[in-house]
């Protein structure tokens, strides 16, 4: 593929109708009905992952009091430049201002759920997720389309374990960073970021969490590269940086040790002997971001997404008006069986039709004539090009779902 004729991600969301930004929200995108397909199917897609994996979701607010973020050490790592602040009332008489923060992250409030009651050994791991907006005031200049926003939706979770699950957990994490990036293609590179010049918690913490990480990258025999003094203020942490069409590295998914917040929040669970423990935490995200995550696969598949993932599956094209009701018959049929699919029913020509969905990126014409009528089939053709033939229309579903299903 020649680099120097791929188009940005945001030229390409424009014309598919995917997502735009506009000034009213500088760093927030608008979702169109097509692009908001692509995020819920990867929402689901990551929702499967992490269920099936024994998460449990969690919901928490996205506007709080500040002093939450002053407590886990957010606030004066990131403070006024970074969070969105707000000073509120809490009486009609403007007597008690109270400062809120719109949440940059999920972490602390994730805190606040674990103390909702005692908790017990037998309880842990407890691994809680969210996908939830979060919000960061990047710089004007610092935002680019999707790259780099405002707001942001984060596939985040936070696991309490004992000191003896960390081995255990981060591996079955790095397992899934491994079979999710698989699944779309891409190639990736492991990083182990240690502890940065500014940090929280104390050495000792830091070096039992650091060589956590690393054994856990090196029991699965993962090559990694070094990020000396790049981990969180928090803790240290893996990355995983995958290449994009362009060669251009991203850093995307991550999982992190932390034995600071759990202090900061006074976290406990009860032992086996009745003694009160304090637990780690590990954060953790597969896309890192949706919005970076749908940037970068918009641009490295140049908007011909997987069957699975592009918002119209099928194009159903009727060859002359005598066929429109066949072509519903068609498209009933796809449409109970969930296929996303749409007919061109247009006064325009065959070929041109064909032409469109090509430029639409749309997987799969269905074109269909008096033959395919006669037959009760329907004549296939990729948006490569390729002519598929004739078949059953039950053959093709069977074919189609099962491309779905793989998510090839």
């Amino acid at each position: 593929m020649d680099k120097n004729k791929l188009k940005d991600h945001k030229q390409i969301g424009q014309e598919l109708e995917l997502f735009f930004s506009h000034d009213i929200a500088p760093g927030a995108p608008f979702w169109l009905p097509k692009g908001i397909v692509i995020f819920k199917e990867l929402e689901k897609y990551i929702r499967k992952l992490t269920l099936d994996a024994g998460y449990q979701e969690t919901s928490t607010p996205i506007m709080v009091k500040s002093e939450i973020f002053k407590q886990s050490g957010h606030f004066e790592k990131f403070g006024e430049h970074n969070m969105y602040n707000l000073v509120l009332s809490e009486e009609e008489d403007d007597t008690k201002p109270v400062r809120y923060t719109l949440k940059p992250m999920n972490c602390p409030e994730s805190t606040i759920i674990y103390n909702f009651r005692p908790r017990s050994y037998r309880e842990l791991p407890l691994r809680l997720s969210e996908l939830g907006r979060l919000h960061r005031r990047e710089k004007s200049g610092e935002v680019n389309g999707l790259l780099r926003v405002r707001q942001i939706t984060m596939d985040d979770a936070h696991l309490f374990v004992r000191e003896d699950q960390i081995l255990e957990e981060v591996i079955k994490i790095l397992d899934t960073m491994i079979e999710f990036y698989k699944s779309f293609g891409f190639e990736y590179q492991f990083y182990f970021a240690t502890r940065p010049e500014n940090f929280a918690g104390t050495v000792e913490n830091w070096t039992k969490a650091e060589k956590d990480l690393k054994e856990a990258l090196e029991s699965k025999k993962l090559e990694y590269k070094l990020k000396e003094g790049e981990g969180a203020f928090y803790g240290p942490k893996i990355d995983m940086h995958i290449k994009d069409a362009q060669g251009r590295d991203w850093q995307l998914a991550t999982v992190q040790l932390d034995f600071h917040m759990p202090q900061a929040f006074d976290l406990k669970y009860i032992d086996e002997k009745g003694q009160p423990q304090k637990p780690v935490m590990i954060h953790r995200a597969i896309f890192g971001s949706f919005e970076r995550f749908i940037a970068i696969l918009t641009e490295h598949f140049q908007g011909a997404f997987s069957t699975w993932l592009s918002p119209i599956q099928v194009q159903i094209i009727p060859i002359a008006d005598r066929h429109q009701k066949y072509a519903q018959k068609v498209l009933e049929q796809l449409k109970s069986s969930e296929i996303r699919v749409e007919v061109d029913n247009r006064a325009e020509t065959m070929q041109a039709k064909i032409r469109d969905a090509q430029t639409q990126k749309i997987p799969y014409m269905i074109i269909v004539g008096d033959r395919e009528e006669k037959e009760n089939k329907v004549a296939i053709r990729e948006r490569s090009g390729k002519d598929l033939g004739t078949v059953s229309l039950e053959d093709f579903l069977k074919s189609l779902k099962s491309t779905i299903e793989s998510k090839v």
